[in-house]
């Protein structure tokens, strides 16, 4: 194939995807205690549903929807999750076919995708690049870290958040959410963690998380404990929140917490990746380094209550 030939197929994958995308990726209004805001939203269920960033429908008063074919549709937040900066609408009226699910999981650096969105109020806008790197952490506006994040340089403005990123087939592979600088966009993916996420808005509006109660950072092991534990970084623990299952258990200030329940912990957010629905009030066994010594505790997440 020349270099012409390259330049073609490339321009007709993007053609395809606007063509059968963008007709389900919506403008989004939103009317505050605090003003005005606009983003973007796709399509994702029959019955309506769409997604959306968290941050773009924040205190939401009033949204509608506005579509390329003139469609303008009231909708409101079914469930919003800050800790993911992901929210589920429901418009009030039909909508488009949904956009078909990708799974981020399966994404390689300098894969081809596509942003469809509305930067800067303007509608309909599609912009193309490569994956530029995975496995990206993104602060929220909750504190909290939302990890395997896609870096991609498919240019992203204000507006752009919760509008789709697109693999070549078309499929959702993430949701634009940040410009964290020039020629560098962030989406948060769509996989398996993310889909239990968005079902749960949809089903129930929010999302159970368990919460043990340590605040940590990412630590490099002595040699001797790297050998032991096969692990080159564990999570030193910088705080117990006092009166949280971790406090309970025993957890302590300067721990070094190498496994819980069996996994092994190389960072702050290996924790935060386990606490999940199906960890409230289950006992799990927590390995620490402590004193010189690897010393077992047993911790029982409870409910994180709040965003």
């Amino acid at each position: 194939m020349d270099e012409q030939e390259a330049l073609d197929a490339y321009s007709a994958a993007v053609v395809r995807i606007a063509e059968t995308t963008l007709p389900s990726v919506a403008a989004v209004s939103v009317r505050s205690a605090r003003g005005a805001g606009a983003g973007s939203a796709s399509v994702i269920s029959a019955e309506g549903h769409l997604l959306t960033s968290a941050h773009v429908v924040a205190g939401a008063q009033r949204t509608e929807v506005a579509f390329g074919d003139g469609s303008v549709l009231s909708a409101r937040v079914v469930g919003s999750d800050p800790l993911s900066d992901l929210a589920v609408l429901k418009a009030e009226g039909g909508t488009p076919p949904p956009v078909p699910w990708g799974d981020a999981s399966r994404l390689r650096v300098g894969q081809l995708v596509v942003a469809l969105g509305n930067p800067l109020g303007m509608a309909g806008s599609v912009t193309a690049g490569i994956v530029s790197a995975l496995g990206r952490s993104l602060p929220t506006l909750s504190g909290h870290v939302v990890d395997e994040v896609i870096q991609t340089d498919a240019t992203l403005n204000p507006g752009n958040s919760g509008g789709v990123l697109a693999d070549s087939a078309g499929r959702m592979v993430g949701v634009n959410t940040a410009v964290a600088g020039i020629g560098l966009g962030l989406a948060v993916p769509i996989n398996s963690t993310t889909r239990e996420i968005i079902d749960a808005l949809m089903t129930r509006g929010r999302v159970r998380r368990a919460w043990l109660g340590v605040v940590g950072a990412e630590i490099t092991l002595v040699p001797e404990l790297a050998a032991r534990v096969g692990s080159r970084t564990g999570m030193q623990v910088a705080s117990v929140v006092a009166g949280s299952p971790a406090a309970g258990a025993g957890a302590r200030r300067g721990d070094v917490v190498i496994s819980l329940d069996r996994i092994p912990v190389r960072s702050a957010t290996g924790i935060q990746r386990m606490m999940v629905e199906k960890a409230i009030g289950r006992r799990m066994e927590m390995t620490v380094w402590r004193n010189g010594a690897l010393v077992d505790i047993v911790v029982q997440p409870e409910e994180l209550r709040g965003p």
